[in-house]
């Protein structure tokens, strides 16, 4: 966890880029990538100087050149501001995007720009940079809870409609799922890469209290070594989303996971039955060029709406008894007037196995959107068993509903729906007016597949005693008195006063 202090040296150097004209969040958060990325690099050659004086042969991240040392953070970070954008800009970043070392973040430089004119900007955001990374030289496995931070200043939404799920909603979606080490994770519509790092962060929980330790091998796809299989896979359209994720992933201890660019619903993307697990939050606006949607989706349902085109994707990537955990927008849970809708609740009822339906209140995602939300669970099984689906009608996820999302424990239900997702047993006895129970295929198959909360849940009917008839008319009668009287009384008074 990051300190108070550490937070307010990030709020710092957001004021300084801010006050330095940079003042989209996306902008912001994409330079100070950048920087980070460079001090990393500087980094890394030390450890390969450090190696080198032990005899032990390396290849350098950067030139043995004049130029090469002039480009490397420990010397630029020292100049004055003028100076310091010159080589920063016009050789430091040109080199960054040359780099081509075969990671996801040099991969995806190609368009990116030095958005940093200032020479005072640069010069506050590199000390303030340099400041703060050193807090985390000692523990650099923090540096992730670092970014997090960051990340949780965006309040805007990106080129796509992509936005941040919350992290309390990533960590509690991972754990309905359950990643064990090894099997294979992606999020097809990543953003910024926040499902696969709290799944990350899950599976190294779990290895440090021993509940799922993890071998060599594990590990090694865990970092994605070359070679090996790579645990943590993401595709994203938008380039910017594509540097912050990748590097997101690499202060989380995930050096080289699948991350591409590439548009997940369209015929460009082939995988099939490959992935245990699917953790998402799709973008849910509009439709697609129906000519560019694979025709294996279309199998599954018929339309060109993405929150639908998404879910029948995350079918098609899993392996049989692969999982998934995703958030859909209410309409998908009860539209009746488009085929398609009730074809893909069909689907998940029939052919796969629903496990849970949970539906968030509308202000978990604000202050993006007030769009209400869902999570569904399901296994694929391309051959049934769905039994029973457990419902749960989460009123409050621990922080308020408007737009300041400030902390409010007292209305959490994430806690709740853990320990009852853990004894399932137990909600077979809970009442139809609980928040959750579990409801039988046959009941949702009565109901035309209608997902609904409200098509199951008991209606309560608080029986009202009225007084007679005779006694209501007295009352109006009593009251009419009171008014005619009242009036004779202010024109008496009126006249009295005119004398």
């Amino acid at each position: 966890m990051i300190t108070g202090a550490t937070k307010n040296k990030v709020d710092d150097i957001w004021q300084k880029m801010w006050e330095g004209g940079i003042t989209n969040p996306l902008e912001v958060i994409s330079q100070l990538t950048y920087l980070m990325f460079m001090r990393r690099l500087d980094e890394k050659e030390f450890e390969i100087e450090r190696l080198e004086g032990l005899g032990i042969p390396q290849e350098h991240i950067f030139p043995q050149t004049i130029e090469g040392k002039r480009m490397r953070w420990n010397v630029f970070k020292d100049l004055e501001p003028e100076a310091m954008l010159k080589v920063v800009q016009d050789e430091a970043f040109p080199f960054l995007k040359s780099l081509n070392d075969g990671t996801p973040f040099s991969e995806c430089m190609e368009s990116a720009t030095f958005g940093i004119q200032n020479p005072r900007t640069l010069q506050k955001a590199v000390s303030g940079i340099e400041s703060l990374m050193a807090d985390f030289d000692d523990h650099i496995g923090d540096l992730g809870d670092l970014y997090e931070y960051m990340l949780s200043k965006l309040n805007t939404a990106g080129t796509n409609g992509q936005f941040r799920t919350p992290q309390h909603i990533r960590e509690m979606m991972v754990r309905l799922v359950k990643p064990k080490p090894g099997e294979l994770i992606c999020d097809p519509a990543m953003g910024t890469a926040g499902f696969l790092i709290s799944a990350a962060e899950y599976l190294r929980a779990r290895n440090d209290d021993g509940s799922q330790p993890m071998g060599d091998a594990d590990w090694a796809a865990f970092a994605g070594e070359k070679g090996g299989k790579q645990q943590f896979s993401g595709f994203e359209m938008d380039q910017t989303m594509l540097r912050i994720s990748t590097m997101n992933m690499l202060l989380h201890g995930v050096d080289m996971p699948d991350i591409r660019y590439l548009d997940s619903i369209s015929k460009n993307n082939t995988i099939r039955g490959r992935y245990d697990l699917v953790l998402a939050n799709p973008p849910f606006t509009g439709n697609v060029d129906e000519e560019d949607i694979d025709p294996s989706l279309k199998a599954i349902v018929d339309s060109k709406q993405t929150e639908l085109l998404f879910v029948a994707l995350f079918l098609r990537m899993l392996k049989k008894g692969g999982r998934c955990a995703c958030i859909v927008p209410n309409g998908v849970l009860f539209r009746s007037n488009a085929k398609a809708y009730a074809q893909l609740r069909r689907e998940l009822v029939e052919n796969q196995k629903l496990d849970a339906v949970i539906y968030m209140p509308s202000g978990v995602f604000k202050p993006y959107s007030g769009v209400s939300t869902a999570i569904l669970v399901f296994t694929k099984t391309d051959a049934g068993g769905t039994d029973d689906v457990w419902l749960y009608n989460m009123e409050g996820d621990g922080f308020t509903l408007d737009d300041k999302r400030d902390a409010d424990e007292k209305h959490d239900d994430i806690p709740d729906i853990l320990a009852r997702w853990e004894n399932l047993e137990g909600e077979r006895t809970r009442e139809r007016n609980e928040k959750s129970f579990l409801v039988p295929k046959s009941e949702i198959v009565e109901n035309g597949y209608d997902f609904s909360f409200n098509k199951y849940t008991a209606i309560e009917y608080e029986r009202v005693e009225y007084p007679p008839t005779e006694d209501i008319l007295a009352d109006l009668e009593d009251l009419n008195r009171q008014m005619v009287e009242g009036l004779a009384e202010l024109k008496k008074m009126l006249g009295g006063d005119g004398e």
